[in-house]
């Protein structure tokens, strides 16, 4: 349940939202509400979230990394949302008021996400997820792929460097190509920075794809990669 109230605090999860929103973008706006989004610089990766707290006041954050750490000074503290500045107030009494950033100098989302057709769907465990980002640092590797296996009937994600055929790569299966076709989807491993869980995974046939969190009310659209490609028949080598 939320309430409007002047005087608040933040829970657990919506502050890994907001540390997760954090390397995204160093700054954010906050509206109205219980609905927080952020956008990368690039303007290639989008993430929505509904927490639990419904804030009173519209207010920019400037720097997240100094506004988090400014919560981190206090255990458990009240945040009082004022026109100009908010007052984080620890158990102790101590207290910082901390002051909102001018929204026209914030990277912003101005316009709702409108998902294209959805071709491919998939579900991404996060033990999968976390092997693959493993194998992309231990073996220096750039690109993730989400590909089709037509011979074995499955969806494979491929660590890889997508410039050189002669490097190392890391692949699993994730499940079975339920939903047909042949593709190609890639990413920047760069993009990719999630809130760790399991994620729903669905795929357009350009430009864009959602991953839906399944424990927090929270999605992402990361941008696909230009050489991405799907077709309802075979046509890789």
């Amino acid at each position: 349940m939320t309430t409007t109230v002047d005087t608040m605090k933040l829970s657990k999860d919506t502050l890994k939202i907001l540390k997760n929103f954090s390397s995204l973008n160093s700054n954010l706006l906050v509206r109205e509400g219980n609905v927080i989004n952020t956008i990368t610089p690039a303007k290639n990766v989008v993430a929505v979230a509904n927490v639990k707290e419904k804030f009173p006041v519209e207010f920019g954050i400037w720097d997240m990394n100094k506004f988090l750490g400014t919560i981190s000074l206090f255990d458990d503290p009240e945040f009082s949302f004022g026109e100009k500045s908010v007052t984080v107030k620890g158990k102790n009494g101590g207290k910082v008021s901390y002051y909102y950033s001018e929204p026209s100098l914030l990277t912003t989302l101005t316009k709702e996400i409108k998902m294209p057709e959805v071709v491919i769907n998939f579900a991404l465990s996060q033990s999968d997820f976390d092997d693959a980002l493993k194998a992309a640092s231990v073996l220096q590797l750039p690109d993730m792929c989400v590909c089709s296996n037509n011979e074995e009937g499955t969806i494979e994600l491929v660590v890889l460097d997508k410039k050189s055929s002669t490097t190392n790569n890391y692949k699993i299966t994730l499940g079975d190509n339920v939903d047909g076709g042949t593709f190609k989807f890639y990413y920047r491993i760069e993009n990719l920075k999630l809130l760790p869980g399991d994620y729903s995974v669905s795929l357009c046939k350009s430009v864009v794809s959602r991953f839906v969190h399944k424990e927090h009310d929270l999605v992402y659209y990361v941008a696909l990669e230009m050489d991405s490609k799907y077709e309802s028949t075979s046509w890789m080598n």
